[in-house]
């Protein structure tokens, strides 16, 4: 079982200007206190950055994560989150997307982060 669905990630859409994915937010996902842990944030916006960017590659080769941060600005105790991820750079050997989190029904921003994509030949 993969980290995205152990953690109940579900793919909405994905077009090549962006891709959406969304995450529970529930038992797996939330931290001691209750609310939303800033690792499951980190975790669903490279998840959506690089289902983003396989979209945007040949089928010989892959993404792996080169660099990510994330600016958590806000939490959330239940429901969904819902994760859009949209490409700055389109390159040969690497991609950067921005990943913005919010609340699917409030739609207040939970997170912002950026993910730094190497493209490689899958071996």
């Amino acid at each position: 079982m993969s980290l995205g669905d152990y953690l109940e990630m579900e793919l909405v859409e994905q077009t090549q200007e962006f891709t959406k994915v969304r995450m529970p937010v529930n038992d797996k996902t939330r931290q001691p206190f209750g609310f939303l842990h800033g690792g499951a944030s980190v975790a669903l916006a490279e998840q959506t950055a690089s289902l983003g960017a396989s979209g945007h590659i040949q089928e010989s080769e892959i993404v792996f994560g080169l660099e990510i941060n994330a600016n958590h600005l806000s939490s959330i105790q239940e429901g969904y989150v819902l994760a859009t991820a949209t490409p700055i750079h389109i390159g040969r050997s690497t991609h950067v997307w921005q990943v913005e989190i919010r609340d699917e029904v409030t739609d207040k921003l939970i997170c912002i982060s950026r993910c730094t994509l190497a493209v490689k030949v899958r071996r």
